[in-house]
């Protein structure tokens, strides 16, 4: 899939959420999706959890 279409998918996904169940499911269907691209991103090895979770906490990095 290119990114053009995963795009496209993504943004059906969430207008038709909108359309039928409302705004609310929409929010935790947006939110799930980018929970699920964190988790997807932790797995491939290209995000550091540690530095989301340094992040929060307001801790700087000097890097």
């Amino acid at each position: 899939m290119t990114p053009t279409t995963t795009g496209i998918a993504i943004a059906a996904t969430l207008v038709l959420t909108w359309i039928v169940l409302g705004f609310g499911f929409f929010v935790l269907v947006a939110l799930a999706m980018v929970v699920g691209a964190l988790i997807g991103r932790v797995i491939e090895g290209k995000l550091d959890p540690t530095g989301i979770l340094d992040a929060l906490r307001g801790k700087r990095s000097s890097s």
